[in-house]
């Protein structure tokens, strides 16, 4: 059922809806069409008797949205649309006279806003889509990349269709740090997955969506899984510049704790560079104390500063890397039992593997021992499968290799060739020896050349 176009043709019809007398307007439509009150109420979606009461007169519709539901449904055309008329005629040669400016109707101002300001996306979805980003961070640990890559995806992809629409500034902006935020957590994912190519393209992403408005958080943490990507590929110097291109936005900012001991730390130690890591590793502990973060071991991913037990554990890696074992020992010693407590498997399992090859250095290896923790790491798994874990029971292996003729080697040998014959394993394996070899043929041609890489004097050999 439908308005023929006849009525929008009726000069009373027209001057009622000039008027917005919309309970005059739509007598003389029924009239017209010879409709029934039934049959308007059917095609506005107006009640029968607020009809009648609205061509009694008794009542008037003042209710902007409805007044456009109510006219779009009726097939009013735009040049029928409710405009005020002017208030008086002048005649072209007075030359007081001069144009009406062009005003808008308060209909059309209304729909303007309308569509200004309406949004495809909710408040109430914006805060459970910053719930589904912290769930997948508080259940990173316990359930690792490769099970919860394909919910970041629908979770990233979801937020690009809404992005897609209209939103106000606030929610846009809420949108751009949630499609941040998720491509980020990604980006992060595929480091651990062992996938370089897809985690720079991933971080890049967050970067660009970060900039955009102007989120130093997140900017932040995204050039710390850069210096991630780039450590866990052997390339330290540019970890380094990763990390301190993040320092660059605002060296005081909370995300710089994880930049100087995750990312500057770390890479420096592989590097040599002795004094640089101890630098890194006191200005992450300065900070620390600046912004009181938590004692305990905070989630890899999240988004929130480092707690202490974190950066407390990336020191005691840039030691090994050092050849320091009594600081690697200390600093293990300070957060063991916050490790033991935790619900994180790598992190237990990353600091044992810590101490072992710690336990290698020095001029009285302990040799079992260090055998000893690596064979509890295997047998524990180590939780869900991440390329630090197998990188750094490769490396393991790899520093044990002097003492090759020992059992204890040969059997931690054996127990590693089996852990890795999982395919999610052997690729990640592959992936770290990849990086490794990498790393021997970059300083077999340094030495070649005269150029040592910068590896200290007291450094035992280092192994990626």
């Amino acid at each position: 059922m439908s308005v023929p176009d006849r009525v929008w043709q009726d000069p009373s019809v027209t001057a009622a809806l000039a008027d917005w007398d919309f309970g005059t307007a739509f007598r003389l439509i029924r009239q017209i069409a010879t409709l029934r009150q039934e049959d308007m109420a059917a095609i506005t979606g107006l009640s029968q008797s607020f009809l009648s009461t609205l061509e009694s007169g008794a009542r008037r519709l003042v209710n902007i949205e409805k007044i456009i539901i109510v006219l779009d449904r009726l097939g009013v055309p735009p040049q029928v649309s409710p405009s005020p008329r002017p208030s008086a005629q002048h005649s072209a040669h007075d030359s007081a006279w001069s144009p009406a400016p062009a005003w808008e109707s308060p209909l059309d101002i209304a729909k303007r806003l309308n569509s200004t300001t309406s949004t495809n996306i909710d408040p109430t979805t914006v805060a459970l889509l910053e719930q589904g980003i912290a769930e997948l961070v508080g259940r990173y640990e316990a359930e690792g990349p490769h099970r919860l890559a394909p919910e970041a995806v629908d979770l990233r992809n979801y937020v690009q269709q809404q992005l897609n629409g209209r939103q106000p500034p606030r929610q846009r902006e809420a949108l751009f740090r949630l499609a941040a935020q998720a491509s980020g957590l990604l980006g992060y994912m595929a480091v651990n997955a062992g996938r370089e190519a897809v985690a720079e393209a991933y971080c890049k992403e967050a970067e660009g969506l970060a900039t955009e408005i102007g989120d130093r958080e997140v900017l932040m943490w995204t050039h710390g899984t850069r210096s991630l990507n780039a450590y866990y590929a052997g390339r330290y110097q540019q970890a380094v510049q990763w990390a301190d291109a993040g320092l660059a936005i605002e060296p005081s900012h909370p995300q710089a704790i994880r930049l100087q001991s995750n990312g500057r730390a770390r890479a420096l130690g592989k590097l040599g560079d002795r004094t640089g890591a101890e630098r890194a590793i006191a200005s992450a502990e300065e900070l620390s104390d600046r912004h009181l973060v938590p004692v305990g071991l905070t989630s890899c991913i999240s988004f929130e500063p480092y707690g202490k037990a974190r950066t407390l554990a990336n020191a005691a890696t840039a030691h090994v890397s050092l050849g320091d074992a009594p600081r690697v020992l200390a600093y293990a010693n300070q957060i063991d039992s916050l490790v033991e407590e935790s619900d994180s498997a790598w992190s237990r399992a990353l600091v044992r593997l810590d101490v072992a090859t710690a336990l290698l250095s020095g001029p009285h290896p302990e040799v079992e021992h260090a055998m000893v923790l690596g064979h509890q790491v295997l047998k524990a798994g180590g939780g869900p499968l991440i390329r630090s874990v197998v990188q750094r029971a490769g490396e393991l292996h790899d520093r044990a290799e002097a003492w090759r003729e020992l059992t204890a080697v040969r059997e931690y040998g054996d127990a590693l060739r089996s852990w890795q014959s999982t395919p999610h394993t052997r690729d990640l394996a592959l992936s770290a020896s990849m990086a490794r070899q990498s790393k021997r043929t970059k300083e077999a041609v340094d030495e070649a050349q005269g150029r040592s890489g910068g590896v200290s004097s007291d450094a035992s050999p280092q192994y990626y």
